[in-house]
């Protein structure tokens, strides 16, 4: 099997791994909090980083990955980033609508496209960017129902958008500038979040539901669903870094609203929750906008393997004769020598690999 080959098993097995692990553990987190009022939702997330931390440090005792260290004042950043990004996501949810709160998690989208624009150099074709349009507008179909707006509101989603964009860019430049695997990645930023949200977990769902975490009855119902909860979520953040490390913070979030279709589907054929032509009208559009960017995807990765394959021979060619590569320009004569052609320059984000 080529390296290719392999490459696009583990890049569909990492997707699919994201799309069930996600599923579930909304599922999961539905009946604990809608059934069983366990709604200390920031809280809840530290735990199931804690856990994620410590199954990772019993795969590393047994030898199942290589501990990498690297810059450590890189890993912090990024850590307590990702911690501030969720806690500003419940906020979002806790100070918006339902509608408003939709409409936030589709901006991350187009942010992470400005972003990667702006700052990388990175061009999205005219066809990817259709293709996000129809996602997106499908998916606002789906979801949007109410947009009330406040000023406090308002601010915190445009934080929350801002810190999740340069968080999930974070994750794939990262492992890329570092060449760190996805897991030696969470490993090392896992305590990071951890204690963020755990030291400001209890107060943010105290303010948010009045209630204290700490005074909340547990009863063996509960502390089945939260510990049901933390083991699915090690899959969920494993599977989160390797589909942005594989692919691109871009297609993470496709991915997430592909999700977001499946919750609505299985909320409505397994929790009998409330559907309407609305949602069956977004659910068809938002998934002919992720067939349509996907399909491009892979013609425009194609493309770039092609053009890469016929490029290579004729660099081999111009390094045997001098000549030709004189006359190509891969030779110029600089401070009294010949300049070697220049190193390839390092994309941080391949949005179209298969």
């Amino acid at each position: 099997m080529s390296e290719g080959q392999k490459f696009q098993l583990g890049t569909i097995g990492a997707l699919s791994l994201s799309v069930v692990s996600s599923v579930s553990i909304v599922i999961c987190n539905k009946a604990l909090i809608s059934t069983l009022g366990f709604t200390f939702a920031t809280t809840l997330t530290s735990w199931h980083l804690l856990v994620t931390f410590c199954s990772l440090h019993v795969a590393l005792w047994m030898k199942m990955f290589e501990h990498k260290p690297f810059d450590p004042r890189a890993v912090m950043g990024f850590g307590i980033l990702n911690g501030i990004s969720i806690g500003l996501l419940n906020l979002s949810l806790g100070f918006n609508s339902v509608g408003f709160y939709q409409m936030t998690k589709l901006a991350i989208i187009p942010c992470t496209v400005l972003l990667e624009t702006l700052f990388f150099r990175k061009k999205f074709s005219r066809k990817i960017q259709f293709s996000l349009t129809i996602l997106l507008l499908g998916v606002g179909i789906a979801t949007v129902t109410d947009l009330q707006l406040n000023m406090l509101g308002s601010v915190l989603s445009l934080l929350a958008v801002i810190t999740t964009c340069v968080a999930q860019i974070m994750t794939n430049t990262i492992q890329k500038k570092f060449k760190v695997s996805s897991t030696q990645l969470l490993y090392q930023s896992c305590p990071y979040q951890a204690i963020t949200l755990f030291v400001t977990g209890p107060f943010l769902d105290g303010l948010l539901t009045n209630q204290n975490v700490f005074a909340f009855k547990y009863t063996s119902q509960v502390v089945f669903f939260i510990v049901l909860s933390c083991l699915i979520s090690v899959s969920v953040n494993f599977s989160t870094f390797l589909v942005i490390g594989k692919t691109s913070p871009v297609t993470y979030q496709v991915l997430g609203h592909l999700k977001t279709c499946l919750v609505l589907a299985f909320g409505y054929v397994l929790l009998k929750d409330p559907f309407n032509w609305r949602n069956i009208l977004g659910i068809m559009v938002a998934v002919l906008g992720m067939v349509v960017y996907s399909y491009f995807c892979s013609v425009e990765t194609q493309q770039k393997a092609s053009e890469t394959s016929t490029q290579l021979p004729q660099m081999k060619e111009s390094e045997k004769d001098p000549l030709i590569a004189v006359e190509n320009g891969s030779g110029v004569l600089s401070d009294g020598g010949v300049q070697k052609a220049a190193a390839p320059v390092w994309n941080s984000n391949k949005d179209f690999q298969a």
